[in-house]
């Protein structure tokens, strides 16, 4: 099986029913904001409780905790990539720094789930391929367009940008003051400002 097949796997688990439907989604928003906040080990049942549903339901759906994680992890994948395309509209480096601030966002998830995700396993390899698929164009629009540096591969601005997500910071907005002089870095220095 292929690494798109193995995401087309996770989201084939998704109910056709309207009722079972909202029931998912609601655990797979549930999960992600318990896992963001408590980590990996968060409880099943507060993941339900927030979903508004019983442990059952949430047991129908996903058999196991580590069904749950790749859903929630392939979901944030999914919604980070199809943002590439709602941002085309913008310049192209208000595209790019609008995405990166989205994929500082994911991050934070990912680094909950990432400690019971297995990085090697088919469903990581495959997320990793769909975002680089999303990431590298706006990169590459960005440094066609002169803002961004042409010597900078989407490999290194992840990095880059992943190595931000790593501290723990003292109030909200350093966060952000530190992302905005990361991609200071990233922008093309002869590009007008």
């Amino acid at each position: 099986m292929n690494s798109a097949e193995q995401v087309g796997e996770v989201f084939a688990r998704r109910p056709k029913r309207a009722d079972a439907r909202r029931n998912y989604d609601a655990l797979i928003a549930a999960a992600r904001e318990v896992f963001a906040a408590n980590g990996a080990g968060a409880s099943l049942e507060e993941v339900a409780r927030r979903a508004g549903v019983g442990i059952g339901t949430l047991y129908r759906n996903f058999p196991s905790r580590c069904e749950l994680f790749e859903a929630v992890y392939v979901e944030e994948v999914r919604a980070l990539s199809r943002s590439a395309a709602d941002l085309a509209g913008l310049p192209p480096w208000d595209a790019l720094v609008a995405w990166l601030n989205r994929f500082v966002a994911y991050v934070g998830t990912k680094r909950a789930l990432a400690e019971e995700l297995v990085h090697d396993s088919e469903v990581f390899r495959s997320c990793r391929t769909e975002i680089y698929a999303a990431g590298e164009p706006m990169l590459r629009r960005a440094q066609e367009a002169g803002v961004a540096r042409p010597d900078a591969s989407f490999d290194d601005v992840v990095r880059l940008i992943s190595g931000i997500t790593a501290y723990q910071f003292m109030e909200p907005g350093q966060r952000d003051r530190v992302l905005a002089i990361a991609l200071d870095g990233v922008r093309n220095p002869t590009a007008p400002r």
